[in-house]
């Protein structure tokens, strides 16, 4: 009986996953575009859309620029390092969808996903942090006992941060998990673009660890999402490889959210 209590949730928590994968978490369209043939760079930006999304699927990471002079392109597509390489696949095809849908006139697009990230402009981004614009999510509900809770969670996200920032092959990304109590363990992910040094890594995930006691204080779960980086805890596992256990969490979390833009 055990044995299949463990199995069904394992089942329901890739049905969650599958899910999650294709929940759009948040977009970002600046219409700050100057051209003098949208046309023109339209087609650009389907012809970049187009390689990135191939590219990007079969290495996790890719960066590319697509046409010249005004209408010039350039674009960042990766997936979080811990998916496999179809639901990478399958999560760039629906961002580069969504990105022409939600913002068809714009060439200063981010789009977040939970496995994947893309994002093009007519301006050259290539290794710049990119915290000028953030998505901020929170559990509506407090932990019990903060003291402890935040005690394990700096410790913790300390650790995958220099995991993300100096462990070679990392691919700019840090996990890992802590027991709060016994009945209760946190989880917690960074990770940067791959095309920022380590040192623009770390100053990235500080600046969206720093919003912790802002937007995320006391809370179950947070997430920041950032141009150049992503840091998310929960109490329930969210990560590979799976765990099934307390995936039930997840359909019972709240969340809220705000988006700041710092010009």
């Amino acid at each position: 009986m055990n044995q299949m209590y463990k199995f069904l949730l394992t089942v329901l928590w890739l049905y969650i996953s599958t899910s999650e994968s294709a929940e759009l978490y948040a977009s970002s369209c600046n219409d700050d575009t100057k051209t003098d043939n949208t046309t023109q760079l339209s087609r650009n930006i389907d012809a970049l859309l187009h390689g990135l999304v191939q590219g990007a699927a079969q290495k996790g990471f890719l960066t590319a620029s697509y046409g010249n002079g005004v209408n010039q392109i350039y674009g960042l597509a990766q997936c979080r390092a811990d998916v496999s390489g179809s639901d990478c696949s399958v999560c760039l095809r629906d961002a580069a969808n969504q990105s022409r849908k939600l913002c068809p006139n714009q060439a200063d697009v981010r789009i977040w996903y939970d496995y994947c990230f893309l994002k093009y402009d007519t301006a050259k981004f290539f290794g710049q942090v990119d915290t000028s614009y953030g998505v901020f999510f929170w559990n509506v509900a407090n932990v019990t006992d903060p003291d402890v809770f935040n005690k394990k969670l700096s410790t913790l996200v300390d650790q995958i941060k220099s995991e993300a920032v100096k462990l070679p092959g990392s691919r700019g990304l840090g996990k890992g998990e802590t027991e709060i109590s016994a009945f209760e363990t946190l989880y917690a992910l960074v990770q940067c673009t791959r095309d920022l040094s380590p040192i623009n890594c770390a100053q990235c995930l500080s600046v969206a660890i720093g919003n912790f006691g802002t937007y995320c204080n006391d809370k179950k779960g947070c997430r920041v999402l950032y141009g150049s980086c992503y840091v998310r805890y929960e109490l329930y596992p969210f990560f590979f490889p799976l765990d099934a256990q307390g995936s039930l969490a997840y359909n019972a979390a709240k969340y809220e959210s705000v988006k700041v833009y710092k010009p």
